[in-house]
């Protein structure tokens, strides 16, 4: 496909909204809530905003530079901009590996939401206790066929979505139901905080708690911070790299990434005042991780007036919310083999379909008949291990080889980079020689401080020597390593211009 016939965005608040959904998932609205109360509340907060701006804006801006300038997806896009005989094009396998892995327990998670949907259309939690909502939720998770039958579910409607192209299909559907995501959020929000009991809940969430932070540390508050405003935004796999190259040139990307930075922040922050009062309100533990919002929130619609079909319609819009990030990472793969090997979109798009569906069933089976595979240690599951891959593994590692990619002089090379990602009007990354220095050399150790904690902290020895500490550290290393000597030795020679 030439750069000429590249498919783009009807509109800029589509783009805008197609990413964000791409960056917004289930950890905004489960994970942000519970670990900023964890961790001191408004202090926890402030970190993680600066985190954001010194951290996540950066490598989003990386990645959508790198698609905007070679108009390819993570197949090929390496090696439009790559200078002559060099080997960084042998990132892209961390890109399509990532985008598989993700989906392969992603679409199980989309599915339980877009079951709960249906079960609040249904009536299902109408009268429960909040005992009987939540042994509903294991009971769903140890049903093969039911697991089986709405990620298929998911599947088959995400790549119908892309079926249909980017302005037909992604842009048409997404950019009205997030709109209507966000409404429905900010009126769920109000409703949370008004709660008999939710005061508590507010207090936990907002109020600065030096105590907490003294209890857990502050370099603990600062790691989690920072690893939290990595990870939020889906960036290192090249899902928001594709995006990119769906673009014109008529705005500057830094702004760009921050208005999605800013519409990810929202959600998260939103989702905290709906789901911690709540918790607060009905006796919940704020901390129950995955599972809140599949127990939190059902237990809130059946005390809400018109709380079955006000819990349908919020179930829903976040299954969309889900699809959106589906949809995004679907494209990606979708565009690899259109790029790659000179596919049509149909062709690819039943291919892909095929192969996500099945490489699926590991993760939805790891809940029940394959409950004994725990890869990660007692009590873990399937999609324990393969979010360790992604999250852990390759989103530090990729966006740790984009940043690297644009600032190196055997890259695509800081000038070119800072080009690309100034042109057009809007907000302008400073072409001075602290962002180089802060992009070159500072922002590489962030993420490679980052990469490291996530490994100390899952396997770090309780006491005594541990073999399989320094086996898993090992392996961490080999990864890191990998990276850097692509960067380092890949080819020094320099493209003529």
């Amino acid at each position: 496909m030439s750069n000429n016939s590249r498919e783009q965005f009807g509109s800029r608040i589509g783009y805008i909204l197609v990413s964000a959904g791409c960056a917004i998932g289930i950890g905004n609205v489960w994970k942000f809530p519970y670990i900023c109360g964890q961790y001191g509340g408004a202090i926890f907060m402030l970190i993680y905003l600066v985190f954001l701006v010194i951290l996540g804006i950066p490598v989003m801006t990386a990645e959508f530079a790198i698609g905007r300038a070679s108009r390819k997806s993570a197949a090929l896009a390496f090696e439009t901009l790559e200078p002559q005989g060099t080997k960084w094009h042998w990132y892209r396998w961390i890109s399509i590996f990532g985008c598989y892995l993700l989906m392969m327990y992603y679409t199980t998670v989309a599915g339980w939401m877009m079951n709960y949907g249906f079960k609040h259309i249904a009536g299902s939690f109408v009268g429960q206790t909040p005992e009987e909502v939540t042994g509903g939720f294991g009971a769903m998770l140890g049903d093969p066929l039911q697991m089986v039958l709405w990620t298929v579910a998911v599947c088959l409607v995400g790549f119908a979505i892309c079926f249909f192209g980017i302005q037909k299909g992604v842009e048409r559907v997404t950019k009205y139901l997030m709109s209507a995501l966000l409404l429905l959020m900010v009126i769920l929000a109000v409703h949370s905080v008004f709660l008999e009991g939710a005061g508590a809940g507010i207090r936990y969430y907002l109020v600065p708690s030096l105590q907490t932070i003294e209890d857990k540390g502050i370099g603990e508050v600062i790691f989690n911070a920072m690893s939290h405003a990595f990870f939020t935004l889906s960036i290192g796999v090249g899902a928001m790299l594709i995006f990119g190259s769906y673009i014109g040139k008529d705005r500057s990307l830094l702004g760009e990434s921050m208005v999605i930075t800013g519409l990810d922040t929202f959600v998260a922050l939103t989702a905290g005042f709906i789901i911690i009062p709540a918790c607060f309100a009905y006796g919940v533990e704020v901390g129950a991780g995955p599972s809140l919002i599949f127990i939190t929130i059902p237990n809130l619609f059946t005390q809400m007036p018109g709380g079955r079909w006000w819990g349908a319609v919020f179930f829903i819009f976040l299954t969309f919310a889900a699809l959106s990030t589906v949809v995004a990472v679907f494209e990606n793969i979708i565009a690899f083999f259109m790029d790659r090997f000179d596919w049509d979109r149909r062709k690819s798009t039943l291919i892909s379909g095929g192969l996500i569906t099945v490489l699926s069933l590991p993760c939805v089976f790891g809940y029940n008949i394959w409950s004994g595979i725990q890869l990660l240690g007692e009590g873990s599951t399937v999609l324990d291990f393969e979010d360790f891959i992604v999250s852990n593994n390759l989103l530090p590692l990729g966006s740790l080889a984009f940043i690297l990619f644009c600032t190196a002089k055997n890259g695509w090379g800081f000038e070119n980079f800072i080009a690309e990602v100034n042109a057009g009007k809007g907000w302008k990354l400073p072409a001075n020689a602290f962002t180089k220095f802060y992009l070159t050399w500072l922002l590489p150790l962030i993420i490679i401080a980052v990469y490291l904690k996530g490994y100390w902290d899952m396997f770090k020895p309780a006491t005594g020597f541990d073999t399989r500490f320094f086996a898993w550290m090992a392996f961490a290393l080999l990864f890191l390593c990998f990276i850097i000597a692509v960067s380092l030795f890949g080819g020094k020679k320099k493209a003529e211009k």
